[in-house]
C-alpha cells in the first residue's frame, strides 16, 4: 500500500486539509516517517503552515496515527503555524481526551469550521 493512497491533501488558500483514509490504523510504523513527510513537504513553502486534518472518514485510531499527529504538529508548531482537527469519531475524541491530546488541538465538528476557525 502506497502512502498517498492513504492521505488525501486539498489546499483551500493557505490552509492545507489532511483527510486520512479509512484504514489509518493498518499503516506501519516504518511508513509513519514517509507520511509525516509526504503531509509537511508542501508546508515547507508556507511560512506559517496552517493544517486542518479531517477525520471524517476514519472511525478510530491508535499509537501509529497518534504519533503522526505529533511529528505534524511538532512540525507545523515550529514555524509558527496552528494545527486543528475536524471530523472525529465519538471513539476519536474520547481517546483524545483520555491521552489529553484535546488540549493540544482544537476539535471542530465540520471541515467548514475548521477553515472559519484558520481564516
Amino acid at each position: 500500500m502506497s502512502t498517498q493512497e492513504d492521505f488525501r491533501l486539498e489546499w483551500h488558500n493557505e490552509v492545507v486539509v489532511v483527510t486520512p483514509a479509512s484504514n489509518i490504523e493498518s499503516m506501519n510504523w516504518d511508513l509513519i516517517e514517509q507520511a509525516a513527510d509526504l503531509i509537511m513537504a508542501p508546508l515547507k513553502e508556507q511560512p506559517v503552515p496552517l493544517v486542518i486534518i479531517d477525520l471524517s472518514e476514519v472511525g478510530y485510531f491508535g499509537s501509529v496515527f497518534l504519533a503522526l499527529l505529533l511529528r505534524c504538529h511538532k512540525f507545523v508548531k515550529s514555524r509558527g503555524g496552528e494545527l486543528v482537527l475536524c471530523g472525529a469519531s465519538n471513539m476519536a475524541i474520547e481517546l483524545l481526551r483520555i491521552t489529553a491530546l484535546d488540549t493540544l488541538w482544537a476539535i471542530y465538528e465540520t471541515r467548514e469550521q475548521a477553515l472559519d476557525a484558520l481564516s
